[in-house]
């Protein structure tokens, strides 16, 4: 979500804000530890929006701003927190507002420029397309890009996925209402406009989303919560709520290699990527929280956090509601 656009102004920012900070102040620090969880060291990413494990490159991340950056990806070392190489796209035009990434079973790094600060007014969005470099360095490597257009008009979406079988194309939409799953075309072409087609509800306002590794499950977060999806061959089924981490401004979220574990990340300097256990793996039951007769997604993974955190993400939950709420009447 690019920042000179956001949803909330004035006092309400303000508030918004402070919020944040106490509870970001309150929840006790990540240690660096791979997929135990790392932070984001490199200065220039300011504004991490999207997440996806490299499947050449162990313990690697992707991600990249989401505006006023430019045509850049940036390969993070879970280990470290450091940046490891920076890939310049060419082959595309100068990128819009930069959502989200995830990989295909070509191999491909797939780039959603697919947000729209406008609130649905763009007629057209992109993604891009381009191989996961094998040697990690900073370099220009070539993208393919393509023009994406929706059958029911234009939206703002910040989650593009890639089944990794199939290697098809999905699209949610932001709405805080609940948006939809959009479905792109069998194959992409660069040669003309690809549509996509809604073809499910999703019960969320979708900030990002990510395909367990088989294939089998499809996650999709917010700012509070989450929800895991049984694919079910596209027809997908809601399973449970997922244990989404406090975080400042939940942007990210992507599947460990081995599909145990999501990694949920964070805009701002400095954020940490967090980890919990995947629905459905060893230990991600225990808590009933996650379950859908279990209390609200988001309010922590029940490990010991202490009364305080979870009062202040109610805080903050309930300041979203007001200003939200208050932003709805004006529109009215």
């Amino acid at each position: 979500m690019r920042r000179s656009h956001s949803f909330v102004s004035g006092a309400a920012a303000g508030a918004l804000a402070g919020a944040a900070l106490v509870l970001a102040l309150a929840a006790p620090a990540l240690a660096d530890g791979g997929d135990g969880g790392f932070t984001i060291k490199d200065p220039r990413i300011k504004e991490s929006s999207g997440l996806a494990a490299s499947r050449i490159h162990p313990g690697v991340y992707w991600t990249h701003n989401d505006s006023d950056d430019g045509p850049y990806l940036y390969a993070v070392d879970s280990r470290t927190g450091e940046t490891v190489a920076r890939i310049t796209m060419s082959g595309v035009g100068a990128p819009r507002d930069v959502e989200a990434i995830s990989l295909g079973p070509d191999g491909d790094l797939y780039v959603g420029d697919i947000g729209d600060n406008l609130g649905g007014k763009w007629d057209h969005v992109w993604i891009y397309k381009l191989p996961e470099p094998k040697v990690l360095k900073d370099q220009t490597v070539r993208a393919t890009q393509y023009d994406v257009k929706y059958s029911d008009g234009p939206r703002n979406a910040e989650a593009l996925m890639v089944h990794p079988k199939t290697g098809r194309v999905y699209i949610a939409d932001k709405d805080e209402d609940g948006g939809h799953l959009y479905e792109g075309p069998a194959e992409l072409s660069a040669g003309s406009t690809n549509v996509f087609k809604p073809v499910a509800t999703i019960d969320l306002w979708v900030t990002d989303g990510a395909f367990s590794p088989d294939g089998r499950q499809l996650a999709v977060r917010g700012y509070f919560g989450g929800i895991a999806y049984a694919w079910n061959g596209g027809r997908i089924k809601r399973q449970e709520r997922l244990n989404v981490p406090l975080q400042g401004q939940g942007e990210s979220i992507t599947y460990t290699p081995d599909g145990s574990k999501l990694m949920y990340g964070s805009e701002g300097a400095d954020s940490a990527v967090e980890p919990e256990d995947a629905p459905g793996a060893s230990g991600s039951g225990s808590n009933s929280s996650s379950k859908e007769g279990g209390s609200a997604a988001g309010g922590g993974s029940g490990d010991g956090m202490d009364g305080e955190v979870k009062i202040g993400a109610i805080a903050v939950a309930a300041l979203f509601a007001v200003v939200f709420g208050f932003r709805r009447l004006r529109r009215r």
